[in-house]
């Protein structure tokens, strides 16, 4: 037992009981105790005796325990665990009881691990100082320790006298100090290197825990605690020794009982039982009102046989049978006997215009073609054919009619003479297409001329094709594209060009040819792309033109080679054997992506020379890469030599420039003669 005391005075030896038996005030106190160890709630105690006295008593008893229990729980605690950190269970009041014990225990064995007396004069309280008291005489150990306060009889040892102490106090140990001034650790600490501090022990890392199975190892300062890894479930909460215990609803105030229904506690739920008493004939419902019983709905009814029971509110009674005909039958004119019923009277009887057969206390009906008689309803009901023989009796769709059906076709199609089966619709015979139609099976088609497509909104009309705005548009024509209903066509640039016979490609027009060019006399005509340009060329002094003929003739290149006068030493030694001029007309490359080989400069040295002389040819450009768009390469062809000029660049016309170039004769090293060939360049603002 804790340290609750429980003072009875013997206010009256004998009290009044139930039923005029006598109860004395140490039974009533039994009684309170008893339910107390049962966990009983001490407020709503059975009454065992009319005298106020005695419930007094059983009360008071039942709370001790209670309380006894209570402190108990927080001193084991104290004692096990070494600290109060852990979530308390139960209300309000029995935490604080709790926390306080375990408190105050702490409190009287920290005074005795450090040697203080256990009867100290702190104002702690009445139940706080037993507490303090019992943990510090309860934890002293059997060796003799030092008193350092003097009781009634003996004086205490000074530290001056004690050479222990003198030693314990100059050790400044952090909790404890034994013999020659040694520090020592309490239990669940261990002392630090500097052999004056200490450390709590993780006894859940060491695996020094005596947790079980399911449970998980909580560490807490000097000590360690288990905790369930599973929850209680609803109802239910985990106190400190592991264990699932009922929550009661009703004392924590978490019932949902309404104002006229009182909360009755039970193992993990809780009842809500009506405060108030309904009277006979009546029974309490869910909101706690009291509603009428219909006696009437029993299994057993409370009136005798040959009575009919009728419900009034909060009772019943029973009134005597009459005479109740069956189905088909009626009372006859005196009203002691049943007779039958002829139900095929009347102009349309029970059939409704079928066939009606009485029978005795029933009917049956004829019913007509496309009818069936249901014996539960007793009437004629439609037979639905197309459910009852799908797929014998129509082609394709089957719709059901009062007494009948009827055939009909799905779309495409039209009912065939024998109303049964489906023939094809010619549906073009109505022309539903802008141009034209063509019948299949069930359903048409319509299509386009060339020119024309279907339309995707109604799959009838046509709608002209813009061939010019097709993706490929762009390449249908080399300039431009106009559509037309059904067609396009293509046109070419006003000057310079014609349309060529495929209607679709411009051809350039050589204006040098046709001699519809501008050239005076003594220029020369040189078509470009799309126009044609009158140049001039003439040679330098001390170079005449090789191969003269008519200047009016048509020649793309112009070449001049050196004649020197006699004794004219500089022209002989001048490298330059040649001079020549070249037109070329190029378009603008609408999709450049590799180089383009314009310009071929052919030489008469073959690839391979004698091996007794080291000669070579290098091509070179001197004048005119515009921005680098150009380059020349060396090439063998068929054994001769020749120089290519690419174009590496796109080039955006309209543009003209001259590209000179260098053929440089070398031999030994030594550039022994050279021919220069200058390229006149005209590029078309046009891709074709």
């Amino acid at each position: 037992m804790g340290p609750g005391i429980v003072i009875l005075f013997s206010l009256f030896g004998v009290l009044n009981g139930q039923g005029g038996k006598q109860m004395s005030i140490e039974e009533c106190c039994k009684d309170g105790r008893d339910r107390g160890i049962d966990n009983q709630d001490c407020t709503a105690l059975p009454l065992i005796s009319e005298s106020t006295t005695c419930r007094i008593v059983q009360e008071q008893c039942c709370a001790t325990v209670l309380e006894d229990s209570i402190c108990t729980n927080g001193i084991n605690m104290a004692k096990d665990q070494g600290g109060c950190d852990t979530q308390f269970p139960g209300s309000t009041c029995e935490t604080k009881t709790t926390r306080m014990c375990c408190d105050c225990c702490l409190l009287g064995r920290a005074a005795q691990e450090k040697g203080l007396p256990c009867d100290h004069s702190l104002s702690l309280g009445y139940q706080c100082g037993l507490v303090s008291r019992a943990c510090c005489d309860d934890g002293a150990p059997d060796v003799k320790t030092i008193t350092l306060v003097p009781d009634k009889d003996n004086e205490a040892l000074t530290g001056k006298d004690d050479p222990l102490l003198n030693e314990c106090s100059n050790a400044k140990c952090a909790q404890e100090c034994v013999g020659n001034g040694t520090c020592a650790c309490f239990k669940g600490y261990k002392l630090k290197p500097d052999g004056k501090n200490c450390e709590d022990i993780n006894e859940c890392l060491l695996g020094a825990s005596n947790c079980r199975g399911g449970e998980r190892c909580i560490n807490t300062l000097g000590s360690f605690r288990c905790q369930r890894e599973v929850s209680c479930g609803t109802g239910y909460e985990l106190t400190d020794s592991n264990n699932c215990k009922d929550i009661d609803e009703c004392e924590s105030g978490t019932h949902n009982c309404a104002p006229d229904f009182m909360c009755q506690n039970t193992q993990g739920s809780f009842r809500c039982r009506p405060k108030n008493q309904c009277g006979d004939g009546y029974i309490q419902d869910a909101l706690g009102s009291c509603i009428d019983i219909n006696e009437c709905l029993a299994q057993t009814g409370p009136c005798h046989p040959g009575q009919s029971c009728m419900n009034t509110v909060g009772s019943f009674t029973c009134q005597r049978n009459s005479v109740n005909c069956g189905r088909g039958y009626h009372l006859n004119d005196n009203g002691n006997r049943c007779v039958d019923i002829d139900e095929c009277k009347g102009p349309d009887g029970e059939c409704a215009g079928h066939g009606c057969i009485n029978l005795v206390g029933s009917f049956r009906c004829e019913c007509k073609i496309g009818f069936i008689f249901n014996s539960i309803s007793r009437v004629c009901e439609d037979i639905n054919e197309c459910r009852h023989y799908p797929g014998r009796l129509c082609a394709h769709k089957c719709e059901n009619a009062v007494g009948s059906y009827k055939c009909s076709c799905t779309q495409g199609f039209k009912l065939a003479s024998d109303g049964r089966n489906c023939d094809d619709l010619n549906e073009c015979e109505s022309s539903p297409c802008s141009q034209e139609c063509a019948n299949v099976y069930g359903s048409y088609q319509c299509y386009c001329r060339r020119g024309y497509q279907l339309s995707d909104r109604d799959g009838i009309n046509c709608e002209d094709i813009d061939e010019c705005a097709l993706p490929t548009g762009g390449h249908i024509c080399s300039y431009r594209c106009h559509n037309t209903p059904g067609s396009f066509h293509c046109n070419c640039p006003a000057t310079g060009y014609t349309l060529a016979p495929n209607g679709r490609s411009c051809q350039d027009v050589d204006e040098c040819v046709t001699g519809t060019h501008t050239c005076s006399e003594t220029e020369s005509c040189f078509n470009v792309q799309g126009g044609f340009r009158c140049l001039s060329f003439e040679c330098p002094p001390n170079y005449r033109r090789a191969g003269e003929k008519a200047r009016v003739e048509r020649s793309d290149t112009v070449r001049c080679v050196k004649s020197c006068q006699p004794n004219d030493i500089s022209c002989v030694l001048d490298p330059v054997h040649s001079v020549s001029h070249t037109v070329i007309s190029m378009p603008t490359f609408r999709e450049f992506t590799r180089p383009e080989e314009i310009v071929f400069l052919r030489t008469m040295s073959m690839a391979h020379s004698s091996p007794h002389i080291s000669s070579d040819i290098v091509f070179d450009i001197l004048e005119g890469n515009v921005q680098n768009s150009f380059d020349i390469v060396k090439r063998e062809e068929h054994g001769i030599i020749v120089g290519v000029v690419r174009q590496v660049k796109p080039l955006i016309g309209p543009l003209n420039m001259v590209l000179k170039l260098a053929m440089n004769y070398v031999t030994s090293g030594v550039v022994s003669h050279r021919n220069i060939v200058s390229v006149h360049i005209f590029v078309s603002e046009f891709w074709f």
